[in-house]
C-alpha cells in the first residue's frame, strides 16, 4: 500500500510538477467534461468549433494527476455560475459570454464567444470561417491564385495557415504574394465573391461583410506565423527569387520563436506564467541559446535550476513536437500582446 501510495505522488509530480499553479481554463474545461461523462460530454462538445473540439480533446487526453480537490474546486466553480446566472431574464449573448469566460479563461472564450455570436446566421465567406481547414482547401483548390488570396486574407491567419499548407507548393507561394501585394478591394467586388460562395451554401445575407481591407504584407507575415517551418522556409525562399525586397517586408514583420530573445524583460516573466512547463521545455529543445539564456534571466534562480535539470533528463525529442510546442507558445503570446499584456519587439523594432 505504500509503495502504491509512493508510485501515484512520483507520477502526480511527474505530470503536475507545479501542484500550486492555477490551471488553465482550458484545463478546467478538459476536467469538467471529464467529470460529466461521455454522453454530456458529447453534448456540450457539439457546440463547440473543430478547433475548440481538438483543443479540448487533446489536453482531455494528456491530462494526468488531477486531484480531487481540483475536480471539486471546477465543478464547484461551474455550479456557481449556474446558481448566479441563468438565461431566462437576461441577454442570452452576455450569459453565453459569461459561462464560457469562466469555463475556458478569457483568452479563448472570447474567439469562441466572436464565433459564436457572429456566426449565427453566416453564409458565403463567413460561413468559411467555421468550417473545416482541408473542406475550404478542397473548395477553393481549383480557384484562380486571386480568389484564393482573398479568401485567405478573409479568414484568421491560423486557419489560412492550415489551408495554405495543403495547397500545391508552386500555389502556396503565388497566392502569398498576392496577399502580400494585396492593397484592399473593392466591397461590390467583396460582396460578388460572397454571393458566389453563398450560392454554394444556399444563400443567406452579407450583413458581416463590413470591411473591404483585406490583405497586405502584414497579412501575409501573420499566415507565414503559423504555418510548418518547412512550409515557411519554401515560400520565403521563392518569394525572395521573384521579389527579394518584398521577402524582407514579410521577413521583417514576422514574430518567430527566436524571436523571444529580444522582448522585454517584464514581457517575458509575464509570458512564462502563462506557459505550462511541459511545452516550455520541449520547445526550448530546439531554441536558440540566446532564447534559453533570456527564460533563465527571467526565472528566480532555483526556477531556472530545476529547468536545465528538466531539459537535460528529456533527452532527445521529435523537431515536430519542438515545433507544436514553440507555435503553442506564440500563440500565447501573441494573444497577450493583443491584449495589451505585453509587447513584442521583431527586427526593425516592428510590433505585432
Amino acid at each position: 500500500m505504500a509503495e502504491a501510495a509512493a508510485d501515484q505522488q512520483q507520477e502526480v509530480k511527474t505530470e503536475l510538477p507545479n501542484k500550486k499553479r492555477a490551471l488553465s481554463g482550458v484545463e478546467r474545461a478538459a476536467i469538467l467534461l471529464l467529470s460529466l461523462g461521455e454522453q454530456d460530454a458529447a453534448e456540450v462538445m457539439k457546440h463547440l468549433g473543430p478547433k475548440e473540439v481538438q483543443g479540448l480533446g487533446q489536453t482531455m487526453a494528456q491530462l494526468g494527476g488531477v486531484t480531487r480537490d481540483q475536480v471539486s474546486d471546477v465543478l464547484s466553480e461551474f455550479c456557481d455560475t449556474v446558481d448566479s446566472q441563468t438565461a431566462l431574464g437576461v441577454e442570452a449573448d452576455e450569459y453565453i459570454r459569461n459561462v464560457l469566460t469562466k469555463a475556458l479563461g478569457e483568452d479563448k472564450a472570447d474567439s469562441l464567444v466572436d464565433r459564436i455570436l457572429l456566426g449565427k446566421g453566416s453564409k458565403g465567406l463567413e460561413s468559411l470561417r467555421w468550417m473545416e481547414s482541408r473542406a475550404v482547401a478542397e473548395m477553393i483548390r481549383v480557384e484562380h491564385p486571386q480568389i484564393i488570396a482573398i479568401v485567405l486574407s478573409f479568414l484568421e491567419a491560423d486557419q489560412s495557415a492550415e489551408v495554405l499548407s495543403m495547397l500545391p507548393e508552386q500555389v502556396r507561394t503565388d497566392v502569398t504574394l498576392r496577399i502580400a501585394t494585396l492593397d484592399g478591394i473593392q466591397p461590390n467586388a467583396l460582396h460578388e465573391l460572397d454571393e458566389i460562395f453563398e450560392r454554394q451554401f444556399a444563400g443567406g445575407n452579407t450583413s458581416n461583410l463590413k470591411s473591404a481591407n483585406l490583405g497586405g504584407v502584414k497579412k501575409a507575415a501573420d499566415i507565414l506565423n503559423f504555418v510548418d517551418s518547412n512550409v515557411e522556409t519554401g515560400v520565403l525562399d521563392n518569394i525572395n527569387d521573384v521579389d527579394p525586397e518584398l521577402s524582407q517586408n514579410i521577413q521583417d514583420l514576422m514574430f518567430v520563436f527566436d524571436n523571444l530573445a529580444d522582448i522585454d524583460d517584464r514581457s517575458v516573466q509575464a509570458l512564462l506564467r502563462e506557459v505550462p512547463s511541459d511545452t516550455l521545455i520541449t520547445a526550448l529543445k530546439g531554441s536558440e541559446d540566446a532564447v534559453k539564456d533570456k527564460v533563465f534571466k527571467n526565472m528566480s534562480k532555483r526556477a531556472g535550476e530545476m529547468l536545465k535539470d528538466d531539459l537535460e533528463a528529456k533527452g532527445p525529442v521529435r523537431l515536430s513536437d519542438v515545433e507544436e510546442a514553440q507555435k503553442e507558445i506564440l500563440g500565447i503570446a501573441r494573444r497577450m500582446a493583443e491584449a495589451g499584456d505585453i509587447t513584442l519587439g521583431g527586427k526593425g523594432d516592428q510590433y505585432v
